[in-house]
């Protein structure tokens, strides 16, 4: 058990290190969700969807092409995030000191 003051008032407060191979697995998710996301709106599995099939509304909505873009934006955005967060990893990763 430690003793002392508590962490939030120590001098050398211990920041939350994400390690370089957690960052490539979070950029390679986000990556191939933006991908879903973009590619999706614009199959025959869109199309038939049980839950469209159960409401009426929810599929009027679905197969509109305004919806479908807006979830193909997501997905773009979702994407760029995730090479920015791929990009990102490995500059730290090379400009960090040894």
């Amino acid at each position: 058990m430690r003793t002392g003051a508590p962490f939030w008032r120590t001098k050398h407060r211990q920041e939350p290190v994400i390690t370089f191979f957690s960052r490539i697995l979070i950029a390679a998710y986000l990556i191939e969700a933006g991908f879903l996301l973009v590619l999706s709106p614009w199959t025959a599995l869109w199309d038939r969807n049980y839950f469209a099939s159960l409401w009426p509304w929810l599929d009027a909505v679905m197969r509109n092409n305004f919806a479908r873009g807006a979830v193909t934006g997501v997905g773009v955005v979702t994407a760029w995030i995730g090479v920015r967060e791929l990009s990102a990893a490995f500059v730290s990763r090379w400009s960090s000191p040894k």
